[in-house]
């Protein structure tokens, strides 16, 4: 296992892929370097190494406002049942957003 140099926050967020990913995945956990997205369908054309618009709904409770990131796919896991997906953060258009919603996770969340 790989050691993180962030720390992990279990997320039960929202999030888009505009023309890729239309239905809400879940946003398993985010750092401020990094996220997991899941979803129940299999999905072949998120490729490794590829840049992608996310769009993130955080949960109602963390009075957070929507916001986008730019990440890159570092990895895709496809298992039974669900589909998993690695990004590294490259940018945030609505710093403050996100800033404020990892805060919030790193407050009311388990480290993963």
């Amino acid at each position: 296992m790989v050691e993180r140099i962030n720390s992990r926050y279990k997320s039960m967020g929202k999030a888009r892929i505009a023309g890729i990913l239309e239905g809400d995945a879940l946003l398993k956990n985010l750092s401020i370097t990094g996220c997991c997205l899941e979803c129940t369908a299999y999905y072949e054309n998120i490729k490794s190494n590829e840049i992608y618009k996310i769009e993130i709904e955080p949960e109602s409770s963390s009075n957070v406002e929507s916001f986008d990131i730019q990440a890159e796919c570092k990895w895709v896991r496809n298992m039974d049942y669900t589909c998993e997906f690695g990004f590294q953060i490259v940018a945030s258009p609505k710093g403050k957003y996100f800033s404020n919603y990892v805060d919030y996770l790193a407050f009311h969340s388990t480290v993963v």
